[in-house]
């Protein structure tokens, strides 16, 4: 048998490699803009201004309304996904997981998650030949009002990445043991039934993690609204997200001029933001769904 320290080394020795790759192009970067935050260039050198960077961000007339701007239409992003894209990729995996449409099941799953394969461009520029109120199936300009831009491109992005929580949902299911579904027949539990009161309580973790996943990918979106309106998102900033309103800080565009430790700033808010939130989550609601794993 091999020795417990020399068991040990080689778990070392090959976690060592993603560990590196992990540190260089995540850790790495992230702490660099944590600690961007912390300066500002002047005059060519780089000086050392503690939270004046923040303390700018937050109030500073312009910026302070485009990062509160950005900031409500992330959330409202993640709405439109947390009440459209989860309800209807549990739905999808609880049909496919049905004896109703169970010969087929792999056809249905195949052509749900094709979306999710498509380049952002691609899938935006589908959309936009669509809904195009000149020669597309749609008259309004939906794109082109503030009320409805930013639903508009949510519902896009929907409708491309419905396939990964239908897929994530439909394992889980298929993970359940069947005699404790027969249990519930017999015991005279309905389709429905037997759905709500034993499937999904047992799922309830799964269902769980995927909407936090979907809450960290949202707050980090970015590439379908620039794919759509660019980094200064119309009209007028209706659908200028937190990933847009950073772009555009640290590369400059429309008209903004580049301020790199300012760009930095605004990063290391997102990720406190995303962070706060999900440790909050993990903490107060997903340590009590686990009771109900098997």
């Amino acid at each position: 048998m091999i020795k417990t320290k020399t068991r040990y080394r080689l778990l070392a020795l090959f976690v060592l490699p993603a560990l590196l790759v992990y540190v260089a192009f995540a850790v790495y970067p992230l702490l660099s803009s944590v600690v961007m935050s912390f300066f500002q260039r002047e005059r060519g050198e780089r000086e050392f201004v503690g939270l004046d960077n923040y303390v700018l961000l937050f109030t500073d007339p312009y910026q302070s309304e485009r990062f509160w701007n950005a900031l409500v239409n992330s959330v409202e992003f993640f709405g439109i996904h947390l009440i459209v894209e989860l309800p209807i990729g549990l739905l999808m995996a609880a049909l496919l997981t049905s004896d109703r449409v169970r010969r087929a099941a792999g056809v249905y799953r195949t052509l749900l998650f094709v979306p999710a394969t498509l380049s952002v461009v691609i899938v935006g520029f589908i959309w936009r030949l669509i809904i195009n109120p000149l020669w597309g199936l749609v008259s309004f300009p939906l794109l082109g009002n503030e009320a409805t831009a930013l639903p508009t491109i949510s519902l896009m992005s929907v409708w491309q990445w419905l396939g990964i929580p239908m897929i994530f949902l439909y394992t889980a299911l298929l993970a359940i043991p069947k005699d404790v579904v027969e249990a519930s027949r017999i015991d005279g539990a309905t389709g429905w039934q037997a759905f709500w009161r034993i499937k999904f309580p047992l799922i309830a973790p799964q269902f769980g993690l995927i909407t936090v996943l979907t809450y960290i990918w949202t707050f980090n979106g970015f590439d379908i609204v620039y794919a759509l309106n660019g980094s200064a998102p119309g009209p007028n900033y209706s659908t200028d997200i937190l990933g847009t309103f950073f772009y555009r800080t640290f590369f400059g565009s429309s008209g903004q001029v580049a301020n790199k430790d300012l760009g930095a700033t605004v990063a290391s808010v997102i990720f406190f933001i995303i962070v706060i939130v999900t440790a909050a989550y993990f903490w107060a609601v997903q340590r009590r769904l686990k009771t109900y794993e098997l």
